[in-house]
């Protein structure tokens, strides 16, 4: 079993920038990349960012892409991502979980481990 902890949210103007963690314990071992996700209220979670393990391009959605940077410390399995010119429309609980495959997926079905998540509320 994974375990992931987020931290790192809170109560930003848009256009400021944030970034967030997750830090990952456990069978670590045994997953292939680290994902971000998030869940406004009334909203199915949707897929952020994510990264593997092995190296290769990140990968983002098109609602962040050239806004939001995911990274990992290369000494451990703790990720981030740094998140800039931030809009309301990005205010959400924001979730990570390890992947769980070795292919690239942006579906949350491929994810577990999945943490208590941290709020980022945006303000106009």
């Amino acid at each position: 079993q994974v375990q992931v902890q987020e931290s790192g949210g809170g109560l930003v103007q848009a256009g400021d920038s944030l970034r967030i963690s997750c830090a990952a314990s456990g069978r670590t071992f045994t997953t292939f990349g680290m994902g971000w996700f998030r869940q406004a209220p009334g909203k199915e979670r949707e897929f952020v960012a994510a990264l593997s393990w092995r190296g290769g391009a990140p990968y983002y959605a098109v609602s962040v892409e050239g806004r939001f940077t995911i990274s990992r410390d290369n000494n451990n399995y703790a990720t981030f991502l740094q998140m800039n010119s931030l809009k309301p429309e990005d205010t959400a609980k924001y979730y990570c979980a390890a992947r769980t495959t070795p292919q690239l997926s942006r579906s949350w079905k491929h994810y577990g481990g999945w943490g208590q998540g941290t709020q980022v509320t945006v303000s106009s």
